[in-house]
């Protein structure tokens, strides 16, 4: 059964399936993060969340999250093309499509725990 996106639904899946992968584990060992997410024009109005990763685990929470490192932000069709793996965070900041304001280094040493979460969430159905 498909989850819609950015749903609790999805947050908690997504969460779960991350936290349930060892390779993900694995790329993100030893790091820590606190990101904010802002998608703009979702349907239903823009959403925000948090991406709180500390000793290889994740926890995703709707809103706004205390003190985060780095805020990342998209429109509605770029955070789909980019679920959908059409287009890439690295491309996509480069296209101007996501905004990073904040600790961008952070976000940077992150990038092998991103590459990881394709893997950790695939046959997850979700319904745009």
């Amino acid at each position: 059964m498909a989850v819609k996106f950015l749903s609790d639904e999805w947050l908690s899946e997504v969460e779960s399936r991350l936290n349930a992968s060892e390779a993900f584990a694995s790329a993100a060992k030893g790091q820590a993060a606190r990101l904010q997410q802002q998608v703009a024009g979702a349907p239903g109005g823009d959403i925000g969340y948090g991406f709180v990763l500390d000793g290889g685990k994740v926890a995703l929470t709707k809103g706004e999250i205390e003190n985060p490192e780095a805020t990342i932000s998209q429109d509605y069709a770029t955070a789909v093309a980019m679920s959908k793996q059409e287009i890439s965070g690295q491309q996509a900041f480069m296209q101007g499509k996501l905004k990073v304001s904040g600790n961008l280094m952070k976000i940077m040493q992150l990038q092998g725990a991103f590459t990881a979460m394709p893997q950790a969430l695939e046959g997850f159905e979700v319904e745009y």
